[in-house]
């Protein structure tokens, strides 16, 4: 029985040191522990707002225009406590376990979906934080402009999602 002995290693970085580098994709778990805790204490701060809002409204101190505003500014708020899951999410899968089981929409295959998903979350931010501009507009402002530049930045944000390559079918 003739022994084989195994095939001379590469040159280039000693295993240990690809070992190494290999397992330091792990050290992503701290970003996504750092953007959960982020989406966390946006969530609650926005919980804690909507407490407030509601009671100042039954309290008889808010009115129509005022309260407008308020859940503008709150869905602004969830909607960053959105990107900040779905970056955590994203970077876990892509990096630690693909494992999650999570709804078709939110998995993440590879940066180019997690980029898709930020970009579409922002554009969704922009016209929220505008849509507060246009509220609370005083007449004084240029909101022409402000709306011009969010519409540039959306409508590039848009290209280069539309432009980019399609995937293959799997």
């Amino acid at each position: 029985m003739a022994t084989t002995s195994p095939p001379p290693a590469p040159e280039g970085a000693p295993p240990r040191a690809l070992a190494f580098i290999a397992a330091a994709r792990y050290l992503i778990i701290i970003a996504v522990l750092c953007l959960l805790l982020g989406a966390t204490a946006l969530l609650v701060y926005g919980a804690k707002e909507t407490v407030g809002i509601l009671a100042a409204l039954l309290a008889g101190g808010m009115k129509a225009k005022g309260l407008i505003l308020a859940f503008i500014e709150l869905t602004d708020l969830f909607l960053l406590a959105t990107v900040l899951y779905v970056m955590a999410i994203g970077l876990f899968e892509l990096f630690v376990d693909d494992r999650l089981d999570l709804p078709h929409w939110l998995e993440i295959h590879d940066l180019n979906d997690l980029k898709e998903k930020l970009i579409g979350v922002l554009v969704v931010v922009m016209g929220v934080v505008f849509l507060g501009q246009v509220v609370t507009w005083d007449g004084e402002r240029d909101l022409l402009r402000y709306g011009a530049g969010n519409a540039l930045v959306i409508a590039a944000l848009t290209w280069f999602l539309s432009n980019k390559p399609k995937k293959p079918a799997h």
